[in-house]
């Protein structure tokens, strides 16, 4: 049974009352900023690269590792 509008009502106004107008306005900001945080991940998500062009670049740009000597008398 959905409850009737008194009873959101008395939660909305007890709501309110516990955190007060700018904490509730602040915490709505927030949640915001999340969802358009969101939705530019989701936008920037789709423009993928291509897997091939990955793969050719990865062969030229990987430098060499440095050989260790094991000499602790360096260091």
């Amino acid at each position: 049974m959905f409850p009737g509008w008194m009873q959101i009502a008395l939660v909305v106004l007890l709501i309110v009352l516990l955190f007060g107008r700018g904490k509730i306005s602040e915490l709505m900001g927030d949640v915001a900023k999340g969802i358009t945080s969101f939705r530019k991940g989701l936008k920037d998500g789709t423009d993928t690269p291509d897997l091939k062009s990955v793969e050719d670049k990865s062969d030229t740009e990987v430098a060499p590792k440095p050989e260790k000597t094991g000499d602790k008398a360096d260091a």
